[in-house]
């Protein structure tokens, strides 16, 4: 049995349901209300010590950290494949992988947001300058990624690999104020558009999760 604990808008949730989705793996889904605090309740951090979103509860396993549980995914449920087969190609990956999860989201989460206007008394305004700025810089290094490393109509190859699960969430956050430009970035829009013509990414997105809100 699979549970996971997200929110509709978390781009790290977003990822383990496209995920489970590619392996078509049911699952129930528990709504965490990041903007409410619920993560941050006794009972929850009784379940994820981080008191971060996404947790995976796969039977007695509690999972944390969303590139930890796409990895476990891939090794206990390795049906499609959503790693490559040779080291190299796995590499390439994961590489790519971790231009968002480790350049792009850190810097421009939730709670660094809320903790720059609250605690830090920036204006909306420099929120914004600031998650715009963090995300360019990484989509830019994405596009000479995968303009020159481009095999298919994925991040790599054919398929859709754990590239793309970790891209897509990422393209749809950009847009969280509505003044980010994609232009620069035409080889990560088409990817982007080739995932989202996959129900496991489109049937995944915020807007169409069960707790989704205007």
């Amino acid at each position: 049995m699979l549970k996971l604990y997200g929110y509709f808008r978390s781009s790290a949730a977003y990822r383990v349901r496209i995920a489970l989705a590619l392996k078509g793996l049911a699952y129930d889904q528990v709504s965490v209300h990041l903007r409410k605090g619920e993560h941050r309740t006794p009972q929850y951090r009784s379940i994820n010590p981080t008191q971060l979103l996404p947790t995976l509860v796969h039977d007695d396993a509690v999972l944390m950290q969303s590139p930890a549980i796409l990895e476990y995914l891939e090794e206990v449920f390795p049906a499609p494949a959503l790693l490559p087969s040779d080291a190299l190609g796995r590499a390439k990956v994961r590489a790519l992988m971790n231009v968002v999860c480790c350049d792009i989201h850190p810097v421009n989460n939730l709670r660094i947001l809320q903790y720059l206007e609250r605690e830090m008394g920036q204006e909306l305004k420099t929120v914004e300058t600031w998650y715009n700025h963090w995300i360019a810089q990484g989509f830019a290094a994405l596009e000479d990624i995968v303009k020159t490393n481009h095999h298919g109509r994925f991040c790599y190859a054919d398929e859709p690999s754990l590239a793309d699960v970790m891209l897509v969430p990422q393209v749809v956050n950009a847009g969280r104020y509505g003044s980010f430009d994609y232009a620069p970035y035409p080889h990560v829009m088409r990817i982007y558009e080739h995932c989202m013509a996959l129900p496991a990414f489109a049937d995944t997105h915020p807007s169409k999760q069960p707790d989704a809100e205007g």
